[in-house]
């Protein structure tokens, strides 16, 4: 389902005033893009995710209704979304790190989506997430631009626009914290 120009942030603003309404409206026009970057993150853990991005999605929509945001614009609300779901795959890799130390509970999943992938390797979102907030405390900018364009998948012009930059600035500030994010990772980013 398409909106029309402008239609998301408009709803996404009477959302933000209260109207919960508008969120109904809202949720089947950008179910689509929720799930194109919850399954781009899921591809960054390189398939060893334990969530499907249908449970992503679902997990994010549920800590954003949560909170009381004033969403600015369309990349505001979707640069949001993909930060949510960058936590939420931390917060299952550190549950899964701390299991494999004898967490020792018992965990009985909802559901098939949430069993854990016999072959997780949740260290890399970790290490990610570290370097990410450690490049944040050294350019908070550039963590940003990173966070837009390889999180919630935004094109160069989209980004440069929710950072307000130009998009030669945001070209620069991407290739300067790749590169420092691969020297800190020791490796290339996936994707």
């Amino acid at each position: 389902m398409e909106a029309p120009p402008g239609e998301i942030t408009r709803l996404l603003q009477l959302w933000s005033d209260g109207d919960r309404g508008a969120l109904d409206v809202l949720t089947p026009l950008v179910y689509r893009e929720l799930h194109r970057i919850a399954s781009s993150h899921l591809r960054r853990e390189r398939n060893q995710a334990s969530l499907q991005p249908t449970a992503l999605i679902h997990e994010a929509y549920l800590r954003m209704v949560d909170q009381s945001v004033q969403f600015n614009s369309r990349a505001h609300f979707f640069g949001i979304a993909a930060r949510l779901m960058r936590q939420i795959l931390v917060d299952c890799a550190r549950k899964r790190n701390a299991a494999h130390r004898g967490g020792g509970a018992i965990h009985v999943p909802l559901d098939a989506e949430q069993l854990p992938h016999p072959a997780t390797n949740s260290n890399w979102i970790l290490e990610l997430d570290r370097a990410l907030d450690k490049l944040s405390a050294l350019d908070p900018r550039k963590a940003r631009a990173v966070e837009l364009r390889h999180f919630a998948g935004m094109s160069l012009e989209e980004t440069s626009g929710a950072l307000g930059i130009s998009l030669a600035t945001v070209k620069r500030d991407l290739l300067m914290a790749e590169t420092w994010l691969k020297s800190e990772l020791n490796q290339e980013l996936p994707g």
